[in-house]
């Protein structure tokens, strides 16, 4: 069968859709690798992002069984919640928060491999809603595939910007963690929707507008108080 125009436009939309949708995995995916040294920080992201292209092609070729893995999005927000708790109350001061912990090992892994492990697991909570999109937009698997992994390379473009932010104005994590909070309580609801257990969802144009503004005031607020010593002034 061969490509149409309809076909294009709707990769176009899933670009758009995978953006929109993945802003707060954008985020959370800048904040986890802050904890490596600065030369492995990039690389983790690129790993992840190998990750999530596979994840991406297999995810969509057995997307009628996807469903099965709606307990993933309980199990992100429950970890979301626990770096959140770690952030806030892990530190014996205050100043501790302006700077993420180093990453640790874990599960057997080097820290760098442990934080890939945790920013895949992370892709893996936030992926199913749109993928299960796609599929609803699309029969051909190859329009769904081109428009989703186009999606996360604009994705990890996106957290690229978000970590040398955060690295630039160090209050902005504590702003980043308040939406992480937010993001692990939309997951829940979620995950409680699907279940059937509450009636109602959480819209994403809402979810969308509660981050932003978090996001805007924390930057407000960052800015006032200036960039970290040793880096550029904004023009």
């Amino acid at each position: 069968m061969h490509p149409t125009p309809a076909d294009f436009a709707t990769i176009g939309t899933l670009i758009l859709l995978e953006g929109l949708l993945s802003a707060d995995n954008a985020l959370v995916m800048a904040v986890m690798v802050l904890g490596l040294p600065d030369r492995d920080r990039r690389k983790a992201l690129s790993y992840g992002l190998l990750g999530a292209f596979a994840f991406r092609v297999v995810a969509t070729l057995l997307a009628v069984f996807l469903i099965r893995l709606l307990w993933v999005k309980a199990a992100g927000g429950a970890y979301l919640l626990y770096l959140v708790w770690q952030h806030f109350f892990g530190h014996s001061d205050h100043a501790d928060r302006t700077m993420p912990p180093p990453a640790k090992p874990a599960f057997g892994l080097s820290a760098f491999w442990a934080t890939v492990v945790r920013v895949e697991v992370m892709n893996l909570a936030f992926s199913i809603d749109s993928i299960l999109v796609a599929v609803a937009m699309s029969p051909k698997v190859w329009v769904v595939l081109s428009g989703g992994i186009l999606g996360i390379v604009a994705m990890r473009l996106v957290v690229g910007q978000l970590m040398v932010l955060v690295q630039k104005y160090p209050p902005l994590v504590d702003g980043a963690f308040v939406i992480i909070t937010w993001v692990a309580l939309k997951l829940f609801a979620e995950y409680a929707h699907q279940m059937h257990w509450i009636a109602w969802t959480i819209p994403q144009g809402l979810s969308l507008t509660i981050i932003f503004v978090i996001f805007g005031a924390a930057y407000a607020y960052a800015r006032k108080q200036g960039p970290r010593v040793g880096t550029p002034q904004d023009s």
